[in-house]
């Protein structure tokens, strides 16, 4: 009974209405959310421009790159509005029997025959004690039906957003797929890239055929003499400002065992499947290819002394010697993603979810100096859809 009566105390509050424009912290989380989504459709409007233009490396890249950075904006906003619903749910549920008691008693008073309201057993003081309090009460509980109107919209607001962006991502996902594999396929092509020193293939080969470890194999290159001279860029005046390879979380911070006990001198980053890892300062290749149990590593040479070591890709761009800018690609994680119909479904449950939810790829980043392992935290800069996941 108590169930119905407030049901339809529900029922008539949403004909009370809530004010048009009322800011909520669900919809400031949609208003962000919507943000990113624009930013995902306009990355993937740019991918016809991309098939056309003179560089289509680097057209390509700023498609995929828009996409993933406006992927992890929209995660960040699905997971705020997420958690502003299950914040008004566990609200609801925790005063339903309050709600339930005060409605059942004004119903009752309400389906009372006149006549019967005017009598009291102890009187007509009593009869007037009784409507001053009636008329204490209801403009309470107008005021609770309102409240109650306005998380009701909110949960509406958040389920509408989490639709739309479900849709969009099912829709936009055949593009994305479309630009990373154009993307494999200029790279391959291209001829502009320049090269600062010529390769050294059977010297490579012995270093990484007699390499125990990465870290052998590091610095095994680093004393490699073939080298010319290092880009002229300042790269430690760079420290503090670097950006991510990837878009993603820090899973591992430098240094931090593992659940096995297992320390690493570098960043384990979670990212989605597929994800693009571009280089975050112009560097020459040194090394691409598979090594031990890494998977595919690149070793990249930002500066004399310097190397960026990435491991852990499905796919590894460009040659040795090949001559990189800040934010040129350097290969793809692995992984598959849903189907287009499932994706965005998935993505949607992922971020309510939060955390690393559906980020299923990890890269490893190193940053050595001469014989030193350097911890990353001083020279990456995180953001609030790139940061270290808090556990």
């Amino acid at each position: 009974m108590k169930q119905r009566l407030l049901a339809a105390m529900i029922l008539s509050a949403t004909m009370l209405g809530a004010p048009a424009m009322a800011v909520t912290p669900a919809n400031q989380a949609v208003a962000e959310a919507e943000d990113a989504a624009a930013q995902l459709r306009g990355a993937i409007g740019k991918l016809a421009e991309a098939v056309t233009a003179d560089d289509q490396v680097t057209a390509l890249t700023e498609v995929i790159r828009g996409y993933e950075q406006g992927l992890a904006a929209l995660r960040e906003g699905l997971r705020l509005a997420s958690a502003r619903e299950a914040e008004l749910h566990g609200r609801f549920e925790a005063e339903r029997s309050r709600l339930a008691g005060v409605l059942g008693a004004m119903t009752a008073l309400q389906q009372s025959p006149e006549a019967t309201m005017l009598l009291h057993p102890a009187g007509a003081l009593a009869n007037a004690r009784t409507g001053m309090i009636l008329s204490d009460v209801t403009p309470g509980l107008r005021s609770e039906a309102e409240r109650l109107q306005d998380d009701l919209n909110e949960i509406s607001t958040v389920r509408a957003l989490q639709a739309a962006a479900a849709e969009m991502l099912g829709s936009g996902l055949a593009s994305v797929q479309e630009a990373r594999r154009l993307l494999a396929s200029a790279v391959t092509d291209r001829s502009t890239m320049p090269v600062r020193f010529a390769e050294a293939p059977e010297e490579l080969q012995e270093l990484r055929d007699a390499a125990q470890s990465l870290d052998d194999f590091a610095r095994g290159i680093d004393g490699m003499e073939t080298d010319i001279g290092a880009p002229m860029e300042d790269f430690e005046g760079a420290q503090g400002s670097l950006p991510l390879p990837a878009v993603g979380s820090v899973l591992r911070p430098y240094d931090e065992p593992d659940a096995a006990g297992v320390r690493r001198p570098g960043w384990v980053i979670a990212t989605a499947p597929a994800a693009l890892v571009t280089t975050p300062w112009p560097a020459t290749i040194r090394y691409r290819g598979p090594l031990l149990d890494y998977g595919n590593v690149m070793i990249l040479e930002p500066a004399g002394g310097y190397l960026l070591i990435f491991a852990g890709m499905s796919q590894v761009f460009g040659e040795v010697g090949d001559v990189l800018g800040a934010g040129d690609p350097v290969g793809l994680m692995g992984g598959s993603e849903a189907p287009a119909q499932e994706f965005g479904a998935q993505f949607v449950a992922n971020a309510a979810r939060g955390a690393d939810a559906g980020r299923t790829e990890t890269l490893y980043l190193e940053l050595r100096r001469g014989d030193e392992t350097l911890d990353p935290a001083d020279w990456f800069v995180l953001n609030p859809v790139v940061g270290v996941q808090q556990d």
